[in-house]
């Protein structure tokens, strides 16, 4: 017996009155950062880019004039087909609906809802040219591939650059501000600021730079990928050029040797790029959390906003945080995809159809997390005092360059002396120099010696900050 109150349905009655009937936070809560890839790889973009695909064949088609019973359109003619395509509304979406139940087939519904279009109209004697010789694949390919590439490019790509190079201004602003590193957690030789971020901003660049290159591959070929149809139908016609002309004309690389689908291996390539980008984010978020819990960061606060519903001192690193989860999400799909994707038996099966249709989730999670990032970026500010309080207390550091001027010089055992003086313990400046002045060092080793601090132990720190360009975009190369 279920005595548990039908909390679920109360629950999704009152989402939908407010509009909010959704299971993804990326379509309720978290829509205003991810709106943009709605636009390319939501149900409704793939149904109007699907429509795209088979009214630029027709139009291929007819322009080629590879088919005896296919005449060449008018320009009217082509104005009203591109007219179908680009009058994609809800009423569209609704018919697509209402077809795809009779059909039980998404593609096979977008082709009867474009003949629809073209009954009555001079066009109706060129209908049955619609699909002409395509498997299904054939348009959904193109289509994925195009959305896709639009996404990537005109959504992600862009937001992921920005928030590379918010990191590199900010490697740039503070590239002379001395920091302690930690390694293994504990203190090590004093770093900077800006060479740490840089060393992120350069690894968020090299994976945007793989991005960009990536390509984005698509085929016309048919039900096996044999031009079996074309070839049946109009054996004299270079299909395999009609088919690059095609494929090519959309933007996309063409893809020669295929089964029924295109092989997927391209999205693998890219979402393996992008998923490095997470990680290396992922590795940021990490590292800003960590400086923020030193008190090396600073977060600035919003007027209004609560840290804590109980401890009002606090100043949680959400943005931090909820990126970081974000990012575990969206890795966790694109590796699902790049795993998934690359395999089909035999000529085909229907995987990736299911795998496909979560593209936009997991690239959105990637962009709700950069966003976050990018407003956690932009409430930090360096603590200074802390950072040279943090230095002041951590003269054994020095250790390291004292022990190589040593070895430098020939004297015995520099390594042991100085872990004798230094390990484990907490040595002021007083002692360093100390220990230092009775080394027996040249004059001007020891002199060299006696001036370091931690705040001036950086090597050139702020110098390699350099290797980051003034400005950057992904066209720049690694």
């Amino acid at each position: 017996m279920n005595d548990q109150p039908p909390v679920s349905r109360t629950a999704a009655r009152i989402a939908a009155d407010l509009g909010e009937a959704t299971l993804s936070p990326l379509d309720g809560r978290y829509r205003p950062a991810v709106e943009g890839l709605a636009e390319h790889l939501s149900e409704p973009a793939l149904n109007r880019e699907r429509l795209r695909i088979e009214v630029a064949w027709l139009l291929h088609l007819s322009q080629q004039q590879v088919l005896p019973g296919l005449r060449r359109l008018t320009d009217e003619e082509v104005q009203r087909l591109h007219g179908v395509a680009a009058d994609f509304d809800a009423g569209t979406v609704l018919r697509l609906r209402e077809l795809e139940r009779t059909t039980v087939h998404d593609v096979k519904a977008v082709e009867y809802l474009l003949k629809e279009r073209l009954a009555g109209t001079s066009l109706e004697d060129v209908s049955e040219f619609v699909h002409f010789a395509c498997t299904s694949e054939d348009i959904n390919n193109l289509a994925y591939a195009r959305l896709v590439q639009r996404a990537v490019r005109e959504v992600w790509l862009p937001a992921a650059t920005a928030l590379a190079e918010q990191v590199a201004t900010m490697a740039r602003a503070y590239r002379s501000v001395p920091m302690l590193a930690r390694t293994h957690g504990q203190p090590a030789t004093p770093t900077t600021v800006g060479k740490e971020l840089a060393v992120l901003a350069h690894r968020l660049q090299r994976q945007l730079h793989r991005v960009h290159g990536a390509e984005f591959l698509g085929k016309l070929n048919g039900a096996t990928g044999t031009y079996a149809a074309h070839h049946a139908a109009a054996p004299d016609v270079d299909w395999q050029a009609v088919s690059r002309g095609f494929v090519e004309g959309m933007g996309l690389t063409w893809n020669p040797l295929t089964t029924q689908i295109e092989s997927h291996d391209w999205q693998a390539e890219l979402y393996a790029d992008v998923s490095r980008y997470n990680r290396v984010l992922h590795n940021l978020c990490t590292d800003a959390w960590t400086y923020i819990s030193q008190g090396y960061f600073t977060q600035l606060t919003q007027a209004g906003s609560i840290g804590s519903s109980t401890m009002p001192h606090k100043v949680n690193p959400i943005r931090f945080e909820n990126a970081e989860a974000n990012l575990e999400l969206s890795d966790a799909l694109l590796e699902v995809l790049q795993r998934t994707l690359v395999t089909s038996r035999l000529q085909r099966d229907l995987t990736d159809s299911t795998m496909q249709r979560n593209i936009g989730v997991a690239l959105g999670h990637s962009l709700l997390a950069v966003d976050n990032v990018a407003r956690g970026l932009g409430s930090l500010d360096v603590d200074s005092s802390v950072l040279d309080a943090d230095l002041e207390g951590s003269w054994e550091v020095l250790g390291e360059a004292v022990q190589t001027v040593m070895r430098l010089h020939g004297l015995d055992n520099p390594y042991e002396r100085l872990k004798e003086l230094t390990r484990g313990k907490r040595v002021d400046g007083p002692a360093m120099a100390e220990f230092v002045r009775g080394l027996g060092l040249p004059e001007e080793a020891t002199a060299r010696l006696l001036e370091l601090t931690p705040q001036t132990y950086t090597g050139i720190a702020d110098e390699l900050v350099d290797h980051l360009s003034p400005s950057w975009s992904p066209h720049d190369g690694a």
